[in-house]
């Protein structure tokens, strides 16, 4: 554990990482006690539970065993997000800001975890439903560096990335609804001008298993991650920042298990499980983005529009997505069950609330952080040992740089070295 200087003494230069990976970071100050749980919010868990047994039974019988498996993957990935407080945005804003890498260690251990299932799944091609799993990669190019940044700026601006949108929106964060509305906006826009971005110059995807095989790429895969961990580390020991911040917990393990909060690396390795079990089921990695642009295309569909028309939705593949109902859709499924699966678990653990009075700084953030973000990856690209994934996590640190700088023009705060918690 970290420990504060005595009373009356002089502060201590920061200590050098140690070179022990278990050994705990330093941080300015002890990290506060998380105060107890709330009462179980009887109400919305009620409405929530309902929600998941008849969308569950709907899906099953309308489309099958498979959708309905995908469903309650999803149902599971957002109790375990909510329950962790799993997101991208705050770790990597705490590390840019102040220099905590601990959210970004915690993301470590979910690639290198997810990682090492991946090379399971697919190197010895183990699929059910007749999925047969393969790797995510995408081209490397002026898309990538300027998506991946535009991405980053996004993540800071509307307060979550696009996992931690869904499950704050199951939480009750009224805000994070505007942010989601303004992702849906950039996905369908983008999707709609694929002709403007579709040429920009690029090389061919990059995937390491091409080139050395699955051992070969998990182990470059694992080296880089704990190279991370250790980058991250040594900023800490020279910044010294302050701890991360707590939210209510249970009391006791098996109690804390249900009701919340995780550590970040029980989040990080049950995320990991259940993204296995998405590309296991599924065939393919857990992403949220693309059901964004599939919902704002049939939502101009329904007015009136030819989304069907666009270049985007005539490519391999798109055409059947658009074409088939939305909760036949992958992501669209895992989407839609992470929401709920966090209501179930927001309302467990007594925290589930309606934020209002949300000032109009705050909102115009939001809407533009999610407009920004309507495209982009990051899990799923460095798990499958893609370069591309790499690339993107390089471009959008310095994204996250510019998001900074941006937030006090609409209002929004930063940590600073000061701070009792980041």
């Amino acid at each position: 554990m970290t420990t504060a200087p005595p009373a009356g003494s002089s502060p201590a230069a920061p200590p050098h990482a140690s070179t022990s990976l278990l050994a705990p970071s330093p941080t300015s100050s002890p990290r506060p006690e998380a105060p107890p749980l709330p009462p179980v919010r009887r109400t919305p868990l009620a409405v929530s539970a309902l929600l998941a047994a008849a969308l569950t039974a709907y899906v099953w019988s309308a489309h099958h065993a498979k959708p309905g498996v995908l469903l309650l993957l999803g149902l599971a990935l957002g109790v375990a997000l909510f329950h962790a407080r799993f997101g991208f945005t705050s770790a990597w804003r705490q590390l840019v800001a102040v220099g905590n890498g601990a959210g970004l260690r915690a993301h470590a251990l979910l690639l290198g975890a997810t990682a090492t299932l991946f090379a399971l799944l697919i190197g010895t091609g183990t699929g059910l439903f007749g999925a047969q799993p393969a790797p995510s990669a995408g081209p490397i190019g002026v898309g990538l560096f300027v998506g991946s940044a535009l991405f980053a700026v996004g993540m800071q601006l509307g307060g979550a990335c696009a996992s931690g949108t869904l499950f704050a929106i199951g939480s009750g964060q009224t805000s994070i609804v505007l942010t989601l509305g303004g992702f849906i906006a950039g996905a369908t826009l983008a999707a709609w001008q694929f002709d403007l971005w579709k040429d920009l110059p690029a090389w061919e995807p990059v995937v390491l298993s091409d080139h050395i095989g699955w051992s070969g790429s998990w182990a470059v895969t694992i080296g880089a991650l704990l190279l991370v961990v250790l980058v991250t580390r040594r900023v800490q020991a020279r910044r010294n920042p302050p701890p991360l911040g707590t939210v209510p917990s249970a009391r006791g393990a098996a109690l804390r298990a249900v009701r919340g909060s995780w550590p970040l690396a029980a989040g990080a390795l049950v995320l990991a499980v259940l993204g296995a079990g998405v590309l296991l089921v599924s065939g393919g990695a857990w992403g949220v983005t693309s059901a964004f642009s599939l919902w704002g295309s049939e939502l101009v569909g329904a007015l009136g529009g030819h989304p069907e028309h666009w270049t985007w939705w005539r490519q391999p593949g798109n055409a059947e997505m658009l074409a088939g109902p939305v909760l036949a859709d992958k992501t669209s499924l895992t989407d839609t069950g992470i929401m709920i699966g966090a209501a179930v678990a927001a309302a467990v653990g007594g925290t589930w609330a309606l934020h209002r009075g949300i000032p109009w700084r705050t909102a115009v953030a939001a809407v533009l952080g999610g407009v920004l973000m309507g495209i982009g990856a990051y899990l799923a690209g460095i798990a499958s040992g893609s370069l591309s994934g790499w690339l993107w996590g390089a471009f959008a640190l310095a994204g996250t740089w510019v998001g900074l700088k941006l937030r006090p023009l609409f209002g929004l705060g930063n940590p600073k070295p000061g701070d009792g918690v980041c």
